[in-house]
């Protein structure tokens, strides 16, 4: 079936975007606003209203699909790309990108993506937000085109035995890091909380409130959690491990500090995300084997995963061939399309290092449920609830498209077998 329109609309993401590298220089927060100048280009304010767009496909029978373009939270940060403005990129998915996709067939999903991520205008790509929303409406009209789920149409062209009972969700807790986490033990998540500890006095001056809280996040699991409850307690602590203790990461006590927090953790696994931010990959990818080598040598059982500096397809692959960490975030807005992200699970396949779907709190309902997709279809070991920070719409939009795919896609295969055995009778 043919691409007969694309159409871009600016609209509102689930969150708000914010100038980190102003946040960790110690901007102090106004209520939800922070006070101070941004200091990363683009930004007006240090937080500021996130932005998206939405991207319609009509396909020749009349139907329309859509895909959402969105960027991360923390955008212009890490090695990402600038911050994303909807009013600045429309005209380019109206102009340049309609003229390239109309016409095409619809059920060629990853030539139309691959063609999409290599595109350029004015010599340069495009912005990844824009590779990721205009994807995402390129799955949904591939899988309307062959009347079947964009699971199945993303296992096809990655080649994948889709999961058939849902991923792991990793619930974030944003700053409401006690109320929130105690609605994701009710709901029995799995994967939690995030916590957002991205200053020191989250941390503590010697990492003493995190313990606190990790301490807190065992007793109040059992207490609140449904019976035999075994959580996976994953903490983003946006370097501040660094922060605090600083290199060589092989050193005592920071090897001491990551075991108090397995002792802390106790009898639950414990994974750390971003436990520096060095500058650059390679420094990242150097620190992080320094800090997982010290682990091993002491047999400390914290998982640690990639996030700044882990950004593209290429950064996932050096991170994994370098053995850098347990887990590389796939932060799904930054790969481009989104096609690109199931790639980058599937690299995993085979190594030590396993794939956890994320993206970003500031993304859309719509990109959310795309991304519940492609971790079906790879089977990656955990995927993010998003979008927002209130955690229960996030968890509900990824678990509940799982949920229904998985039903479909079982109905299917019994009308299927039932089709069969009728046919041998």
């Amino acid at each position: 079936m043919e691409i007969k329109g694309v159409y871009a609309t600016p609209g509102y993401s689930g969150f708000f975007f914010d100038d980190q590298r102003a946040i960790k220089r110690g901007a102090t927060q106004d209520g939800f606003t922070y006070e101070g100048d941004p200091v990363t280009d683009g930004f007006d304010e240090i937080r500021q209203a996130g932005e998206s767009i939405i991207v319609d496909i009509e396909l020749a029978d009349g139907s329309v699909v859509r895909g959402d373009c969105a960027a991360v939270q923390y955008s212009g940060a890490g090695g990402r790309d600038p911050l994303f403005k909807a009013d600045e990129y429309a005209p380019v998915i109206d102009g340049p990108v309609a003229d390239e996709l109309e016409g095409r067939d619809a059920t060629e999903f990853l030539t139309n993506a691959e063609l999409l991520e290599e595109m350029t205008v004015e010599g340069d790509r495009l912005h990844t937000a824009i590779r990721y929303g205009v994807s995402q409406a390129l799955l949904a009209a591939a899988a309307e085109a062959e009347k079947t789920t964009r699971t199945d149409v993303v296992a096809d062209a990655l080649g994948t035995e889709p999961a058939m009972e849902p991923v792991p969700v990793f619930g974030q807790s944003g700053d409401d890091r006690y109320t929130n986490t105690e609605k994701m033990f009710i709901k029995g998540v799995p994967v939690l909380p995030h916590a957002l500890i991205n200053s020191v006095e989250k941390i503590g001056e010697d990492g003493e409130t995190l313990l606190e809280y990790v301490e807190w996040l065992v007793e109040r699991s059992q207490e609140l959690g449904p019976d035999g409850y075994e959580p996976r307690f994953h903490i983003d602590v946006y370097g501040m491990i660094g922060e605090v203790f600083g290199a060589p990461y092989d050193r005592d006590e920071v090897v001491e500090y990551f075991a108090a927090l397995e002792e802390a953790a106790a009898p639950f696994p414990i994974q750390i995300e971003g436990p520096m931010d060095v500058g650059n990959r390679a420094d990242q990818i150097e620190a992080m084997v320094e800090l997982r080598e010290g682990l091993a040598e002491t047999n400390v059982s914290v998982d640690i995963v990639a996030d700044e500096w882990c950004n593209t397809f290429e950064d996932v692959q050096a991170f994994v061939d370098a053995e850098a960490a347990d887990l590389v975030q796939v932060k799904t807005p930054d790969l481009g399309g989104i096609h690109r992200s199931g790639q980058a699970v599937r690299y995993c396949e085979g190594t030590d290092t396993e794939a956890y779907l994320g993206g970003t709190c500031n993304e859309t309902e719509t990109s959310a449920r795309a991304c519940a997709h492609v971790a079906l279809a790879t089977n990656a070991a955990q995927v993010l609830a998003k979008p927002g920070m209130g955690f229960d719409e996030g968890y509900m939009i990824v678990e509940n498209e799982m949920r229904r795919t998985i039903a479909r896609r079982k109905r299917e295969q019994l009308t299927v077998d039932t089709d069969e055995v009728t046919a041998d009778d």
